[in-house]
């Protein structure tokens, strides 16, 4: 399995006030749906921050976003050791198939890839 990029998710209450912040660190606005804001390195394109209020289709925000070549296969590796899977395998209506997974600290992990 290959990682594409892992890129953190910051929960906050006011996406533009956050956006305009990290954009004056160098990031661009890659995706904005409102709830959820990708922020981009113009330079390095793996070299991300997403902004998210609530999501959409989960009932928790994760922590940490990790986009894999093979989302089945992470997903069957870590239901095999009885992780607990936090949001179930999806395909979303934004275009990825992903799942959430709360790690040995609590902290939730959201799998993804691109359809």
């Amino acid at each position: 399995m290959t990682i594409r990029r892992a890129v953190p998710d910051i929960t906050t209450a006011d996406p533009a006030a956050s956006s305009a912040f990290y954009q004056l660190l160098g990031f661009r606005e890659e995706m904005n749906l409102g709830w959820v804001v990708n922020l981009v390195s113009p330079s390095n394109p793996t070299a991300q921050v997403i902004l998210i209020t609530k999501d959409a289709a989960a009932s928790v925000n994760p922590d940490l976003s990790v986009e894999v070549d093979d989302v089945e296969a992470a997903y069957e590796a870590v239901r095999a050791t009885g992780a607990e899977i936090v949001h179930p395998i999806t395909d979303e209506e934004w275009g990825v198939r992903r799942f959430f997974v709360r790690d040995p600290d609590g902290k939730v992990v959201n799998v993804v890839s691109h359809r």
